[in-house]
């Protein structure tokens, strides 16, 4: 008997572009008996070995920040119809929590993340890739009330962080990781019609995926 594989997208996009918009939307309009959503942030290492003040130092846009390795096994467990535990980071405090999210296959596997499009072993598990373009400026000042509204940042310590490492990082990995997509979106969860293109040909995937399951089963 054949067994169905889930579809693994990719939303990838500079931070603030407005990927994960893309990636909830998704999310709520299949729902979650056909989407499982994993978040690409929820992989950084644990920093709690490190004093708090060296914590906020370290170079969070560096693909070396998050454990990818990790998040390949698990979606690869997910292809093989495996549920995978996955971490939870608490970003006040720049380490993981002590309990984590069970996530279990579902038809289509949603990865987020700023740099999921950066590593040649993680982008070739994925079916679709999405890279979310935006202009910078925008991406500045989302990510600027974000931090400050969401993860208890200073403005201060905002801005530096922007200057010191995420503008050099997205220039350096992000944006050439715009090459790999299948598809890129302008303008994040406002383009409409590019969203709907995409939830047209999940759709489409998922009819796809199914009858080849009826006739392998018949």
């Amino acid at each position: 008997m054949a067994r169905k594989q889930p579809i693994i997208v990719g939303v990838a996009g500079g931070t603030g572009s407005g990927k994960t918009t893309i990636a909830q939307t998704i999310y709520t309009t299949l729902g979650p008996d056909l989407v499982a959503y994993i978040p690409h942030d929820a992989y950084y290492y644990d920093l709690s070995h490190l004093p708090p003040e060296e914590r906020a130092q370290q170079n969070f846009d560096h693909p070396d920040s998050l454990e990818t390795p990790l998040l390949i096994q698990h979606l690869q467990a997910l292809r093989e119809g495996k549920p995978v535990d996955i971490p939870i980071y608490d970003f006040a405090t720049h380490t993981r929590r002590k309990e984590t999210r069970r996530v279990t296959p579902k038809p289509i596997v949603l990865v987020e993340g700023i740099l999921i499009l950066v590593e040649p072993a993680l982008r070739d598990l994925m079916d679709i890739k999405i890279f979310v373009d935006t202009d910078a400026d925008i991406r500045f000042i989302r990510r600027l009330v974000r931090d400050i509204n969401e993860r208890g940042r200073t403005m201060e310590s905002v801005i530096n962080q922007y200057l010191n490492t995420v503008r050099t990082m997205h220039l350096e990995f992000v944006e050439p990781s715009k090459r790999y997509a299948d598809i890129i979106i302008p303008e994040g969860g406002f383009n409409t019609v590019a969203l709907d293109m995409v939830m047209a040909r999940l759709r489409d995937m998922i009819q796809e995926e199914e009858n080849t399951s009826s006739h392998a089963e018949s």
